[in-house]
């Protein structure tokens, strides 16, 4: 009895999982890839928004700050090496 029982059971999830596959998870991605393209045009709307603000010709050269980090030369110690010849 334990082994019908098993295998009706194994059966059953199988055409769940063949039925889920087939009607329910295309339906399901459609949702998700629909919230992804408009999350995208959103911020491709928002990125041109900002291109365009400026005049038309008008050419905007954005500096970088300086930075004010310093290299500590007291790290490592430089090694001299010598190739040696057999």
């Amino acid at each position: 009895m334990g082994l019908l029982r098993t295998i009706a059971i194994l059966v059953i999830i199988y055409y769940a999982f063949k039925f889920f596959s087939r009607y329910i998870a295309p339906i399901f991605l459609k949702k998700v890839i629909s919230k992804a393209e408009k999350k995208f045009r959103e911020q491709q709307n928002m990125h041109n928004e900002n291109e365009t603000t400026g005049n038309v010709g008008e050419t905007v050269i954005a500096k970088k700050a300086p930075s004010t980090k310093e290299s500590n030369k007291s790290v490592g110690d430089y090694v001299d090496y010598e190739e040696i010849n057999d």
